[in-house]
């Protein structure tokens, strides 16, 4: 569409259905009831080929439009979403399965708009490297050209905003890949921009593995965004290599919480709990494993306990629920099995642990795990659901340890009320953000990346434009 197009059409969940279901496509389920969401087209390569041609076709116009411009295109796409936003949050709760409240669903398409309000409010002023009076030497940051971006299930429209808002914003065009568990969700958020971004700007082209592939080895696309798991990130980096295509990377954590032996188990209880079960615990920067001095444990445990009992757990158009289903039966068997290897290892669950029979939806019970043992594959493993494994330590060496022994560090945090303390603890642990006495909390200001095997790379703030950027020197 074009942006003379009023922003009026697509303000219903059935409205914006009917934009972008193809009645003879593949039918999504609710994975809270099992009912049918819509139906979506199954793209190809050959649709991917298309996509790239245009974006690669509408991007010199829309580089050539000037920074404000292309700010002031982003702001109305934030209206857009906004005037869309409770139909965009009824869509996501019904296929992704988050509830509408808490920091779900609303949460999410909130994200959207203030993330794009925010990279439209970043500009990349050009640095003067040398001006010595014999050498002057400038830095630009120029368009990279067509991004390919492939997101995941979890957060499907804010992760899709957090890899085409900077890259619109410096000129760049995108296509993107949605999961094939949440593509009505991506679909529906372009649909919403698109009524003010000229045409080919960004485009979705939903489908499977193999569309995918197709997208990350094109040979016209410059720039690859992926936020998914290491083993497909891995796969990405190997067929980039052929094109020498630019590559961020956002991968699989298993993210480490450490309390000191001074914090107030009440006061940080909430923020722990949702630091950990935030998206119902499908987060890659979510906490999924906390270590806890003998000294608080068991009154760490307890805090825990009472701040899940009064969280309510449900189908996600229900008002009440602020936790709901996983998102799909593969990621509950991986749940499932994790919760049994804990069992088995002789750890005491303190809540949950126990799905209802024959219960519709793939709904897991809010868990806690204490007296686990640090090599437990609960622990070990990314568990990315709503259980938690508590570790009991002696020994602030040893938590900072277990901590940093994994492969992967994505986020971690420090809880405590010595600021100095928590902080010269947060200088040891190998993440690419450290969070004090909160965990998880994303700024669109704030670069946010992964260390060791949670990729590379870096997005928001003036950090994530360099990230979708080419410098360039000009020098005389």
């Amino acid at each position: 569409m074009t942006t003379d197009t009023t922003v009026t059409e697509l303000n219903t969940a059935a409205a914006i259905l009917a934009a972008i279901e193809d009645p003879s496509g593949r039918e999504i389920h609710d994975p809270a009831t099992g009912e049918i969401v819509g139906r979506t087209g199954e793209g190809s390569p050959a649709d991917i080929d298309a996509a790239v041609a245009a974006a690669r076709k509408a991007q010199p116009a829309w580089a050539a439009r000037t920074s404000q411009e292309r700010s002031e295109l982003l702001n109305k796409a934030a209206d857009a979403i906004e005037a869309s936003a409770e139909a965009l949050a009824e869509l996501l709760s019904r296929e992704q399965g988050k509830p509408l409240n808490g920091p779900n669903a609303r949460f999410e398409v909130g994200a959207c708009a203030a993330w794009l309000r925010a990279n439209a409010s970043f500009e990349l002023e050009l640095e003067v490297l040398v001006d010595d009076g014999e050498t002057h030497a400038e830095l630009y940051y120029r368009p990279v050209g067509v991004v390919g971006a492939v997101g995941p299930w979890n957060w499907p429209m804010m992760i899709s905003v957090w890899q085409f808002a900077p890259s619109l914003k410096m000129g760049n065009t995108v296509v993107l890949k949605p999961s094939e568990y949440t593509p009505l969700s991506v679909q529906a958020l372009v649909a919403v921009v698109n009524q003010v971004l000229p045409a080919d700007v960004l485009a979705v082209v939903p489908g499977d593995g193999a569309v995918g592939a197709a997208l990350t080895s094109h040979a016209d696309v410059d720039k690859i965004m992926f936020t998914g798991s290491t083993k497909t990130g891995q796969a990405i980096m190997r067929t980039a290599a052929d094109n020498l295509a630019r590559i961020t990377l956002e991968l699989g954590g298993n993210d480490a919480g450490i309390v000191l032996d001074d914090a107030d188990p009440a006061q940080i209880a909430g923020d722990l709990f949702w630091g950990a079960f935030i998206n119902t615990g499908q987060t890659c920067a979510a906490m999924k494993r906390l270590y806890v001095p003998e000294s608080l444990y068991d009154q760490v445990c307890q805090a825990l306990v009472e701040v899940a009992g009064q969280s309510p757990m449900g189908v996600g158009l229900e008002e009440e629920n602020v936790l709901g289903p996983l998102q799909n039966k593969q990621q509950y068997d991986i749940v499932a099995r994790l919760v049994e290897a804990a069992k088995d290892g002789g750890a005491r669950v303190l809540m949950g642990g126990d799905p209802v029979a024959d219960q519709p939806g793939f709904f897991y019970p809010t868990t806690l795990v204490a007296d686990i043992d640090n090599d437990n594959p609960l622990v070990a493993e990314e568990q990315f659901g709503p259980v938690l494994p508590i570790i009991k330590y002696t020994d602030l060496d040893q938590a900072v340890e277990w901590a940093n022994e994994l492969e992967v560090g994505l986020g971690s945090s420090v809880w405590g009320t010595d600021l100095d303390a928590c902080r010269q603890v947060a200088a040891r642990l190998e993440a690419g953000t450290t969070w004090i006495n909160k965990h998880g909390a994303v700024d669109p200001r704030v670069p946010f990346g992964g260390v060791k095997k949670s990729g590379f790379g870096l997005e928001f703030g003036l950090e994530g434009l360099k990230h979708v950027s080419v410098p360039q020197v000009i020098s005389w």
